[in-house]
């Protein structure tokens, strides 16, 4: 192996750098790369399972929030009934709003204590993927439970406006 060190362009020397090599050795075999495309090689693998890894981060994701939703939304159309006499009763808007959301962020809550602690548990096991980041960094569960919260609420959210605008007269009907 053999390593140049170059002020210009590295592909421009390699014409240069091979034709002294072959006046010297005609039959030694011979590759030329950049040091960037040896550290590219070195890291292939890693990225390919960092990369693996993040697509199964965002099928999670989105399979979290269609949970999410599909929970929130049929619990609302089993209580529709309830809501609607709530309502009929003199519940306004935001008292609906914020009695389906504030239970499907409590559903979330609970998930994300628990999702923390396997998440603990199996990063020990990851730790020699990590690069610049311990396997317990606080930031990294803050920020990643601050993202599956903020999605939980837009999940929530949604089912809750559609009970929020529940005609108390059809709720009533409804059985």
């Amino acid at each position: 192996m053999i390593a140049i060190r170059t002020a210009g362009d590295p592909a421009s020397m390699a014409g240069v750098v091979r034709s002294e090599i072959r006046a010297i050795e005609s039959d030694m075999p011979l590759t030329i790369n950049t040091v960037d495309k040896l550290i590219e090689l070195s890291t292939a693998q890693r990225r390919f399972s960092m990369l693996l890894l993040g697509i199964f981060a965002a099928i999670a994701m989105f399979l979290a929030v269609a949970g999410i939703y599909g929970v929130m939304s049929y619990t609302v159309s089993q209580r529709t009934h309830e809501i609607g006499l709530r309502m009929a009763l003199g519940a306004q808007t935001r008292q609906v709003l914020t009695t389906v959301v504030g239970e499907g962020l409590v559903l979330t809550a609970i998930g994300i204590v628990i999702g923390v602690a396997v998440a603990m548990a199996v990063t020990r096991a990851m730790s020699q993927l990590l690069f610049g980041i311990t396997s317990t960094d606080p930031l990294t569960y803050f920020l990643v439970s601050l993202e599956l919260a903020a999605v939980a609420l837009i999940a929530c959210y949604i089912p809750a406006r559609r009970a929020a605008r529940v005609d108390p007269l059809v709720a009533l009907r409804h059985e």
